[in-house]
């Protein structure tokens, strides 16, 4: 009898410690994930449907916090400059410094130094058209072409074109890149492809995957060694026998 009470009594303390063990790989997981997260990205609701579909006017995006040299063409940027409204605003960069961005070729497409870019994410006007209006720039060094997704009204460097002989702002108006919609649930947003052949080719996705995975995984540590405990001490409860040899709570036959 004492040897099984010794026993059970060391399970149990087996049991106390890896349950906090896997409390503790949890919380420090389920914490990192959240510090992580903060330092590398910004919540952020877009203001327009500018950028439909890829987002809608209303949508709660996360923001990789990026400085302007890391943009890449394809990238969707937040960005804030006093020529367009001195104002967060979210759009696609769609040319760099050097670029000779133009709209369109015979069959509709944006082109990028004379190179197709196909645009599966762009609303397409009547006659396939990637744009409602014609144009052409060269992009200065140290600057960005900006298109939205819904070329039908959107704002972008085509109307500044009028304005600014040239459209672009500086890499350095630029705070951040859209990497996933948080709300309502849209997922990754996915570097286009199109512009993977041109030289620097496209941005690495952000690390919105492993700061959610951290958290989440966290969190089931939590919840699973705060179980594990008295779930084992439970199992490994023995059960108590009267002095008849029956166990606690059992009755003999007739007795009510």
């Amino acid at each position: 009898m004492s040897g099984t009470g010794r026993g059970d009594g060391g399970h149990g303390r087996l049991g106390s410690v890896l349950s906090g063990l896997v409390v503790a790989v949890g919380c420090v997981l389920f914490l990192g994930g959240f510090v992580w997260g903060a330092v590398e990205y910004q919540p952020y609701t877009v203001p327009t449907d500018s950028m439909d579909p890829t987002v809608k006017a209303g949508d709660r995006v996360l923001a990789q916090r990026i400085s302007g040299d890391q943009v890449r063409r394809g990238d969707i940027v937040v960005f804030k400059d006093a020529e367009w409204g001195d104002m967060p605003m979210v759009k696609r960069v769609v040319g760099v410094g050097g670029d000779e961005v133009a709209c369109c070729d015979s069959e509709g497409r944006l082109t990028v130094n004379g190179k197709a870019i196909e645009e599966p994410y762009v609303q397409r006007m009547p006659g396939g058209l990637a744009s409602t209006t014609g144009f052409g720039a060269t992009v200065p060094k140290g600057q960005l072409f900006l298109l939205g997704d819904e070329r039908s009204g959107s704002l972008d460097s085509r109307v500044h074109l009028q304005d600014q002989g040239q459209g672009s702002v500086p890499r350095s108006t630029v705070t951040a890149r859209i990497d996933a919609v948080a709300w309502p649930l849209g997922g990754l947003v996915e570097r286009p492809r199109g512009f993977a052949a041109l030289p620097g080719g496209v941005s690495d996705p952000g690390p919105v995957t492993q700061v959610v995975g951290s958290v989440v995984l966290g969190a089931l540590l939590i919840l699973g060694g705060a179980a594990y405990g008295p779930v084992v001490r439970r199992l490994g409860r023995p059960r108590r026998t009267g002095p008849t040899g029956r166990t606690d709570g059992e009755v003999s036959p007739g007795v009510r």
